[in-house]
């Protein structure tokens, strides 16, 4: 007998069904209605279970699934307590500490004292070199005034010819005093720290070249005989020279430290007299 598809019932859900029908070659068969594959849906729900939290999944398939979350250390899970969800909380509280100090001989102890009493902290101030410390409530002073005393075992003093130095040297506390010795009215204070008399009339000046002939010459003769150094410059090859190089004796310069002018080069000595 054949029926039309029109004349089957509508099934509504999966439990109206018990067979499917089909056609394989020549012959109709019955699919059981649990050989096909359906796709499962699930409800979701929680609950409190002690400390931990289960969430539990319901398949359309009438399968049970649970899953258990367990608290750690310092965790809580408390369920809304309408089965849609749970809360995740920490349960550590922060510590907190109490600072005072106290005096411990020359030292100071700062304590520093916890709410729980299991992570209580001593430190311990030193004072060293000359530096003291005092403790009153909880402010601490730290004192250096008594740091860096001493006494002064000797402090000379030295001045040119022309300066008097009184008061040298200190061996404990005093005052080193210079004045002047000496001189009268027209001297001047020459670079050698000695009163010098300008010489006479409007002062002369005479240059004098010389080109070095050899590399063993250190010494040049003038054609003047100035007071002292200080009253000549001298130029080699155009760079001047400091009057700490060389001597004057009458009227001949000489360098110190037994050196030697440059052969070849061109010594000018401008004299002053």
């Amino acid at each position: 007998m054949a029926v039309k598809f029109s004349q089957f019932n509508l099934a509504s859900t999966l439990s109206d069904i018990d067979y499917l029908v089909g056609f394989k070659s020549t012959n109709n068969i019955q699919i059981p209605v649990g050989l096909v594959a359906v796709n499962t849906t699930y409800t979701v729900a929680t609950a409190q279970s002690g400390l931990n939290e289960t969430l539990t999944l319901t398949g359309s398939d009438a399968s049970t699934d649970v899953i258990t979350f367990t608290a750690g250390g310092g965790i809580s899970l408390t369920d809304d307590g309408a089965g849609n969800g749970f809360t995740i909380a920490s349960t550590v509280s922060g510590e907190t500490y109490d600072l005072n100090s106290s005096t411990n001989g020359s030292n100071v102890n700062v304590n520093l004292t916890s709410t729980s009493g299991t992570d209580d902290s001593l430190v311990t101030l030193t004072p060293a070199g000359g530096l003291t410390i005092t403790q009153t409530g909880n402010v601490i002073t730290l004192d250096t005034s008594a740091s860096g005393s001493g006494t002064v075992t000797s402090v000379g003093l030295t001045m040119p010819g022309a300066f008097a130095v009184g008061g040298s040297p200190i061996t404990s506390s005093g005052t080193l005093a210079v004045t002047p010795t000496g001189g009268s009215a027209g001297q001047f204070l020459n670079y050698l720290g000695a009163w010098a008399t300008p010489a006479s009339g409007a002062p002369t000046k005479t240059v004098d070249q010389v080109t070095i002939a050899n590399a063993t010459t250190g010494t040049v003769s003038l054609s003047v005989s100035p007071t002292s150094e200080a009253y000549t410059d001298m130029y080699v090859s155009g760079v001047y020279q400091n009057k700490s190089v060389y001597s004057l004796s009458g009227s001949t310069i000489t360098l110190d430290s037994s050196a030697y002018f440059p052969n070849g080069s061109i010594v000018e000595v401008v004299s002053t007299t």
